[in-house]
C-alpha cells in the first residue's frame, strides 16, 4: 500500500521486548531504563495478530527487534507463526549476538531468513567497555553459526562514533573481504543516551567511505542486496561481502522509507524520529477483529510524514531506542 507520498509501505519492524542483556553506552544509562510492566507488553499471540492484519494491506517483510529479541521467551514460536503467513516473503531479526549461537538453529528451522548482528568493535576490552560487560567471543560464535546455517545475508551493524571506535573503521571494513559478511556503518542518531554524543562525536557516512577508499581502493556500488532497506552498499573488488552505509543524519533516506514500527507496548509508529503513535493494544484487548486492526495499519501508513525533520529541527522523539525498537 502507498502512503501520501507515493512510497510503498511493505515493511514492519516489530519490537518484541524492551529488555536487553547489555547496556551499550550510546543506547541507555548504566543502570538501564525503567522496565515496562509485563502486562503492558504485547503477547506473542497479539504480535502475530497485528502482523497478520498488516499483511492484508501489503506488508511482506518483517524484522524482529528489541531491546534484545532473543531474551524474550517464545521468540521461536513467534518466528514460526510469522513465517507461516503466505504473504511474508522476508523474515529477519536484529540481535546483539550474545545468545545467537545457542538459538540460531531453532530460529532457522522455525523459518527465520536472515540476521543482523550489532558489533561496534573487534577489540574484546573495548567491547566490554561499550556494552558494559558483553563478551565479544559469544557474539562471534553467533556470527559463525549464522553463516554456517545460511541465515544470509549476515549483516554486521556498526555505529561509528568519533574518538570511540573510528580507529577500527578499516579493520571492520576488511571483514567483508574474505567472508560473506555485510558490514554496515551507521551514523550515530540522536536518541536517549546518544543525544549528547551527536555533536562532536558524529561521523558522516561520506567521511567513513572516504577513509575506506583511501586504504582499500575505490568501492564498487552494489545495487541490490536482500533486505537492503535504507543502506547503500558497495564492494571492494573481489570481496566476498559488502560494505554498507546508513546515513540517517547526513543524507536522510526518507524519500524511500518503506516501513512502520510496532513497539513492544502495542503502538504503531509511522516514523522512528517522531513521537506520533497509533494505539493497537487497546483495540486488540477489546477484541478487535482483522478488519479493524488492518484499518489501524492503514491509518499509520497515511500518517507517515514526508521526512524525519532532523535537519530542520522538527523531529521530536522522547523515547530511547530500546523503548521504540532498534
Amino acid at each position: 500500500m502507498e502512503d501520501r507520498y507515493q512510497r510503498e509501505i511493505n515493511y514492519l519492524r516489530v519490537s518484541v521486548t524492551d529488555r536487553c542483556n547489555l547496556r551499550c553506552r550510546y543506547c541507555m544509562p548504566s543502570g538501564g531504563v525503567p522496565l515496562i510492566p509485563r502486562r503492558e507488553i504485547l503477547s506473542m499471540e497479539e504480535i502475530a495478530r497485528v502482523v497478520r492484519a498488516a499483511t492484508r494491506v501489503g506488508v511482506k517483510k518483517v524484522r524482529l527487534t528489541g531491546g534484545e529479541p532473543l531474551v524474550r521467551r517464545g521468540i521461536t514460536g513467534l518466528v514460526k507463526s510469522i513465517a507461516a503467513m503466505p504473504e511474508i516473503d522476508d523474515l529477519a531479526l536484529t540481535t546483539n549476538g550474545m545468545l545467537l549461537a545457542e538459538k540460531a538453529g531453532e530460529l532457522k528451522e522455525a523459518g527465520l531468513n536472515r540476521v543482523n548482528v550489532s558489533l561496534d568493535t573487534l577489540k574484546p576490552g573495548r567491547y566490554r567497555y561499550i556494552t558494559r560487560g558483553g563478551e565479544i567471543k559469544a557474539v562471534w560464535r553467533g556470527v559463525e553459526k549464522a553463516l554456517e546455517l545460511g541465515l544470509n545475508p549476515v549483516k554486521l551493524n556498526v555505529v561509528v562514533i568519533r574518538g570511540f571506535n573510528d580507529d577500527e573503521i578499516i579493520d571492520l571494513a576488511r571483514l567483508s573481504v574474505e567472508r560473506p559478511l555485510h558490514v554496515r556503518f551507521i551514523e550515530l542518531m540522536p536518541f536517549g543516551s546518544a543525544a549528547p554524543l551527536t555533536g562532536g562525536s558524529h561521523i558522516s557516512s561520506d567521511e567513513v567511505k572516504r577513509q575506506i577508499e583511501e586504504k582499500m581502493g575505490r568501492l564498487q556500488e552494489v545495487r541490490k542486496l536482500a533486505g537492503s532497506g535504507p543502506a547503500r552498499y558497495y564492494r571492494v573488488p573481489g570481496a566476498a561481502g559488502t560494505i554498507g552505509f546508513i546515513s540517517a543524519v547526513s543524507d536522510h533516506f526518507c524519500g524511500r522509507c518503506n516501513r512502520l514500527r510496532l513497539t513492544a507496548t502495542g503502538a504503531l509508529r509511522p516514523c522512528l524520529f517522531r513521537d506520533r503513535e497509533i494505539d493497537v493494544k487497546g483495540p486488540l484487548r477489546r477484541g478487535a477483529g482483522p478488519d479493524e486492526l488492518a484499518a489501524l495499519v492503514v491509518r499509520a501508513i497515511q500518517d507517515k510524514p514526508g521526512g524525519h525533520g532532523l535537519n530542520e529541527g522538527q523531529a521530536v522523539c522522547g523515547k530511547s531506542m530500546s523503548r521504540i525498537g532498534g
